[in-house]
């Protein structure tokens, strides 16, 4: 293999997450949103002013100022707000009505304070969402374009998506998708640099022996791949690699490349007019009834009826999905 398989580009491509919500909202102090759980990942821009994000479950607020980004991978419960108190006042609270009403409008929401310009948007992702990268997120992810070694880009992507949300124009939708996109390139490389040691997960990545390995499971899926010929691929002994990789990716090689073959699969029975034969064999497995019912076993059901199924909804753009 003359070049490694960049796994995090081959987990975010398979996946396949879409945009779907995209907003802009003006808010003046005194100002707080009270957001509940939801089934998709959420993420916050400043485009101007600063705000507290009190997440569900943790003990010390998040302050972002202008040009911050934060991803809530879980989505949990939470409350954005000014800033300015111990806690918002109950009459500060800004109801769902009236931050649909603000969609597509230029309205102010709030008191007659400071401003603060918030932009809003939601990701969902396909087939695999539980791949342990992912799974490895923790519940608050703050990017500041102030800290020292952050990429300009970061900066400029900001910039970017503050400026489309301004003034959006024909193709907004893609655009504000695409920059999305590279938001969470941004959140993946952070954390990959700041998990902790000995965290299942991203370290995996940063290590030569496992980072190999998985390469060579990305690159090669259908490889008729066993513990052994993974651990003599890395320079291991099959007992040191199969102990290092449940350490550092909190799953055991072959039921990593069980899921990963499961999770491609799911991705070429939506994007291909391939045969069950072929996708079986692309998968690594003999026969397809073989493939059929591995593939029932991880979805719920067969590969016929998954090939049927809706794909993902396309990018849009709606306001707060309170």
């Amino acid at each position: 293999m003359d070049e490694k398989t960049d796994v995090v580009s081959d987990v975010l491509e398979t996946l396949r997450f879409k945009t779907l919500l995209f907003g802009r909202v003006d808010l003046g102090a005194p100002w707080a949103l009270r957001l509940p759980r939801k089934a998709n990942a959420s993420f916050y821009v400043v485009a101007r002013g600063s705000l507290r994000l009190q997440v569900e479950g943790t003990a010390k607020p998040v302050f972002m100022s202008a040009g911050d980004v934060v991803l809530l991978p879980r989505a949990p419960a939470h409350v954005l707000d000014d800033g300015t108190r111990k806690a918002p006042a109950a009459r500060d609270f800004i109801s769902s009505e009236q931050l649909r009403a603000s969609a597509g409008a230029s309205v102010r929401l709030g008191g007659p304070g400071a401003d603060t310009t918030l932009i809003t948007g939601c990701f969902q992702l396909g087939a695999g969402a539980t791949h342990p990268l992912l799974r490895a997120f923790p519940s608050v992810i703050h990017l500041s374009t102030q800290e020292p070694g952050r990429a300009p880009s970061l900066a400029a992507t900001v910039q970017l998506i503050s400026a489309e949300t301004a003034a959006p124009g024909p193709g907004s939708a893609l655009v504000l998708g695409r920059l999305a996109d590279v938001l969470l390139v941004h959140a993946l490389r952070a954390q990959a640099v700041l998990a902790k040691p000995g965290e299942a997960g991203w370290k995996a990545l940063a290590d030569p022996a496992i980072g190999n390995a998985l390469s060579l499971m990305h690159e090669r899926p259908g490889d008729p791949w066993t513990v052994e010929r993974l651990a003599a691929a890395v320079g291991l002994s099959r007992s040191g690699f199969a102990a290092r990789f449940h350490a550092l990716v909190g799953e055991t090689p072959l039921q990593y490349l069980s899921n990963w073959r499961m999770t491609r699969s799911a991705r070429w029975l939506h994007e291909s007019d391939d045969s069950l034969d072929a996708i079986a064999e692309r998968a690594g497995y003999e026969s397809a009834p073989a493939f059929s019912k591995a593939f029932k076993r991880r979805w719920g059901m067969g590969p016929g009826a998954y090939r049927r199924t809706p794909t993902l909804r396309e990018t849009g753009r709606v306001v707060f999905d309170t």
